[in-house]
């Protein structure tokens, strides 16, 4: 059996090794030696690979990390999307509850021809606690962007249990009435009376509202 041949790379690497750059025919490149031909093409090979990626790879790559990026975006307002759509029912039913809601409170702002109405409930409340309604006083109405508000500043005198009683009242009555800046002060050493200065607050929405 013949000896297989084996592939003499040496006379190559001595033609690369005996390649003088200075002697480059650039204007007649057949002439070139083969391993100038080799060198020339392996950097223009290079050269195109190396200017396609920062020219058009990268920009595609940029640009699908972008796609991908808003994808995940779009998914995410999908899922909340259908959630919202599932769910339109019963947000509708919470919306009709929330309507009823607002009614009922709106029902419970005085109007102005109410007002007297509701410090004569005021003034009743304070009697039938024991007390004695000594000032009940509508002050200056204060007109904020979505309603008026009516204070009302009151004194009555009593004992404790009975001033307890008294703002729990208030508290409870039908129409809408807060109460702030308490001030208790005690008339004499001698009685257990006390003196209760309170200031009442009543809404109303603007007129047409």
């Amino acid at each position: 059996m013949a000896k297989d041949k084996k592939f003499d790379l040496q006379p190559y690497l001595d033609k690369i090794n005996e390649f003088d750059p200075n002697d480059i025919d650039w204007e007649n490149m057949g002439s070139w030696p083969v391993a100038g031909k080799v060198i020339f093409c392996t950097i223009i090979s290079i050269s195109i690979l190396v200017g396609g990626y920062f020219m058009m790879l990268e920009p595609m790559q940029k640009k699908l990390d972008r796609e991908i990026r808003q994808e995940t975006q779009l998914k995410k307002d999908f899922e909340n999307k259908a959630f919202q759509v599932a769910n339109l029912e019963d947000y509708k039913a919470q919306m009709i509850e929330m309507e009823d809601s607002f009614e009922s409170i709106l029902k419970q702002l005085p109007r102005d021809t109410e007002v007297p109405g509701l410090i004569d409930d005021i003034s009743l409340a304070a009697l039938n606690n024991g007390l004695d309604l000594k000032v009940i006083s509508p002050q200056k109405q204060v007109t904020t962007e979505f309603y008026n508000e009516l204070p009302i500043a009151i004194e009555v005198e009593g004992d404790y249990h009975e001033l307890g009683a008294y703002v729990s009242s208030v508290a409870s009555l039908s129409r809408i009435v807060t109460l702030h800046d308490f001030s208790i002060i005690k008339k004499s050493n001698e009685s257990d009376a006390l003196s209760l200065k309170i200031l009442a607050k009543t809404y109303r929405y603007h007129e047409g509202e």
